[in-house]
């Protein structure tokens, strides 16, 4: 039987094994998982969500502090509109934390940056362009532009000077989302260097409605590849979500044509996660009921997560100040039920959480649908679960030769 170690994939003339580590906010994808995994020659990301707390708390930087004494004033009021974010300050940060994490690699393998789109921040256009060009003037390797599909991302970093040298890949949940991209984007002359197909069985936000069950990630990827094929473009496609082992992901590129496959939730547990020890326990002990998925998000993608995370019965107040990344128009969905709530209003159920301040706590525990299954690839002593490196999970799936 074949391992993963017996392919490979190739970006701009470079051959590396054909599996990419995504980028898992908030800071969960650590400095320390994404080197471990590039000084092995792999492919990791990590993500720029909430950066300037991420780099606060690596750096001993006081972005956020800073922000949150600026915008004090605005505290009590449920009008967030005057609110703004620093851009000056969002490109410091991004270039201070990016350089630091650059300065350190081996050049044996990639580092890219799971940007998320999504993240409104009050001024998306403005914010999304300092956060994408700042990680290019870093000297990342690449940007993975997901969560949100913006048409202008491309647009946004056109006069960049590495513009053209950098990898540049999208992460899509249908065709139909592909094509709307290559369409918007087509007289910009800069085609795509890879494309992440992420299924319904994937952590965190998911880009399917209420009908996720009725899609499955093989047809995705067989209905992508032969898009892209009959659109002339020779483009990498990966397949993301439910990627439990090595063969599932030679699967991908024996049944459905992928070039690879992009993994996660297997590194929630790895040492170097940014996971709290007791968190990656709970993910350990997890059983396939814990899991749900939720209308928790305020951007309006539906969540997976363990049903016991924290944030799903929590309600703090909105913390804008110090961070408002879900911001728009001076309000977020969380913000107004919020609101609503103290005036007295008749509201369901929980449904938002201040996705902000309860990702940036580890409140939200985010994990795709085989978090069960971890247990499977670890022992336990006496002591507890032995969890294992970065470099471990990695070598499992690349010589890894059945399902566990």
């Amino acid at each position: 039987m074949s391992c993963l170690d017996d392919y490979r994939m190739t970006l701009k003339g470079r051959e590396f094994l054909p599996l990419m580590v995504g980028g898992m906010g908030t800071n969960i994808s650590t400095s320390a998982l994404v080197l471990a995994i590039e000084k092995l020659g792999g492919i990791a990301h990590l993500s720029d969500a909430m950066l300037p707390t991420v780099a606060d708390k690596e750096l001993g930087t006081d972005f956020t502090k800073q922000k949150t004494i600026l915008l004090k004033k605005f505290s009590g009021s449920f009008d967030k509109s005057l609110e703004k974010f620093d851009l000056a300050a969002l490109a410091e940060v991004s270039d201070r934390y990016f350089r630091n994490v650059m300065d350190k690699v081996s050049g044996k393998g990639l580092v890219l940056v799971n940007c998320m789109e999504k993240l409104t921040m009050n001024d998306q256009l403005g914010t999304l362009k300092t956060r994408l060009n700042s990680a290019l003037n870093a000297g990342v390797d690449g940007i993975t532009m997901s969560a949100g599909l913006h048409l202008n991302s491309l647009k946004l970093m056109q006069d960049n000077p590495r513009f053209k040298v950098a990898l540049l890949g999208l992460v899509v949940s249908s065709t139909r989302a592909l094509n709307l991209f290559l369409k918007r984007t087509s007289s910009i002359g800069r085609k795509l260097d890879y494309i992440v197909v992420e299924g319904p069985l994937a952590g965190g936000h998911l880009g399917f409605g209420e009908d996720w069950r009725n899609y499955k990630l093989e047809n995705i990827v067989k209905d992508v590849v032969k898009h892209v094929k009959e659109c002339g473009l020779n483009i990498p496609v990966l397949g993301a979500g439910g990627v439990f082992s090595g063969q599932d992901g030679i699967n991908l590129i024996e049944q459905c044509g992928a070039a690879g496959a992009q993994v996660a939730t297997r590194f929630t547990i790895a040492q170097e996660s940014g996971l709290p020890q007791q968190v990656k326990e709970i993910y350990l002990d997890s059983k396939e009921e814990d899991v749900v998925v939720n209308h928790l998000s305020p951007t309006g993608y539906l969540m997976r997560m363990l049903k016991s995370s924290p944030a799903i019965t929590a309600k703090i107040h909105p913390n804008c100040e110090s961070y408002g990344y879900m911001l728009s128009g001076g309000s977020c969905p969380y913000l107004k039920e919020f609101e609503a709530q103290e005036q007295g209003a008749i509201r369901g159920e929980n449904s938002k959480c201040c996705l902000c301040t309860q990702m940036r706590n580890y409140k939200v525990w985010t994990c795709g649908t085989t978090v069960s299954k971890l247990k499977e690839t670890v022992k336990r002593s006496a002591s507890g679960w032995e969890l294992p490196s970065a470099e471990q999970i990695w070598n499992d799936y690349r010589f890894g030769k059945n399902s566990k």
